[in-house]
């Protein structure tokens, strides 16, 4: 995780940043609780739903490939946990806010969210990933990629940095750790 939070996390931060400060915090990147109240009913809603459907994604993709990297105990589950809370807010920031947004308001939103979605999901195959594992990320990023642009408000990464933080813990780290609980794999 070290090498991840060097290699991978700072360069988001820093480039969110930068846009940030030059750019004289533009709404557009999203830093604002938008209307807080629609924000939280969106992360209440799409949280258990994100969750669940990582996980089966994840049972149907380790049938197909056959293993499954399962934390070793709760305690790692839990400490897994607690990176996703870091990395999904970092990974919605850069692609939602900086690039989504960004290209949103130079182009137009339809063209910032299909360059957003699609940087987001072929990005996690620079990370080793199978195709089919690459690929299942769009499961996030599109509805995640969506929710950004359309719901009411201006735009905010509140709801959809804990829908993906969700997301991250059903697919990885605390959801694997379940199915094997559960011996489902």
């Amino acid at each position: 995780m070290r090498s991840d939070l060097l290699v991978r996390l700072a360069p988001f931060v820093a480039a969110y940043a930068i846009a940030y400060q030059l750019r004289a915090r533009p709404a557009w990147l999203g830093l604002t609780a938008g209307l807080p109240g629609t924000q939280l009913i969106f992360a209440a809603v799409a949280t258990p739903v994100m969750f669940v459907a990582a996980i089966l994604v994840q049972l149907w993709l380790t049938r197909r490939r056959g293993v499954l990297i399962v934390p070793a105990n709760a305690r790692d589950a839990w400490f897994q946990a607690g990176f996703y809370a870091l990395n999904g807010p970092v990974e919605e920031a850069f692609f939602r806010g900086l690039i989504q947004g960004g290209l949103g308001v130079l182009w137009g939103m339809p063209i910032g969210f299909a360059i957003g979605t699609t940087l987001y999901v072929l990005y996690h195959r620079l990370g080793r990933w199978t195709w089919p594992d690459t690929l299942a990320t769009a499961l996030v990023g599109v509805p995640l990629g969506l929710a950004f642009w359309l719901l009411p408000g201006p735009p905010s990464l509140l709801g959809i940095s804990i829908a993906h933080i969700a997301a991250t813990c059903g697919f990885l780290g605390p959801g694997p750790y379940i199915l094997k609980k559960l011996n489902l794999v």
